[in-house]
C-alpha cells in the first residue's frame, strides 16, 4: 500500500476530515474531531534522504502493539506519540495492503468506542451501509 492508497482510505471512513493542524507535510485524519491517524513523508532512518517512505501513525491496543512490532520490521513504536497506545506503519511495501486496512480499521474502532452513544451510533450505521 502507498500513501495514496493509504489517504483514500483513511478519508473513506465515515465522518473522517483531514487537516494539517501539525503544519505543512503532516496529513491529521480525524473521525467527529477525534484523531486515529496521522500521514507524513519520513525523515528518519538511514538511507531515508535518497528513498524516504511515507509514515502512518495509527492507535493500537497495548499489548497488538507490541505484537505488531515484533512481526513487522516496518511496525515501530509511534513517532511523536504515545508509545504504548500508538505505531508507526512504514510504507515500505512490506505489510500486505490487507493488514494495513485491517489496522487503519481497528485505530478508527478505538476512537469510535470512545465516543457518546449517539455519536457511535451514528458511525455504526454508516459502516453497516
Amino acid at each position: 500500500m502507498d500513501h495514496l492508497q493509504a489517504h483514500e482510505y483513511l478519508i473513506s471512513k465515515p465522518e473522517t476530515t483531514v487537516s494539517q493542524p501539525f503544519g505543512e507535510g503532516v496529513d491529521v485524519y480525524k473521525v467527529k474531531g477525534k484523531m486515529f491517524a496521522t500521514l507524513a513523508l519520513g525523515k528518519m532512518g538511514k538511507g531515508a534522504e535518497e528513498n524516504p517512505h511515507w509514515w502512518m501513525n495509527l492507535k493500537c491496543a497495548p499489548d497488538e502493539a507490541h505484537i505488531l512490532r515484533d512481526i513487522f520490521d516496518a511496525v515501530i513504536p509511534g513517532y511523536h506519540m504515545n508509545k504504548r497506545l500508538w505505531n508507526t506503519i512504514i510504507l515500505d511495501g512490506s505489510i500486505p495492503q490487507g493488514e494495513i486496512e485491517r489496522m487503519i480499521d481497528n485505530s478508527f474502532m478505538l476512537v469510535v468506542e470512545k465516543m457518546p452513544k449517539k455519536a457511535q451510533t451514528s458511525i455504526l450505521l454508516q459502516l453497516s451501509l
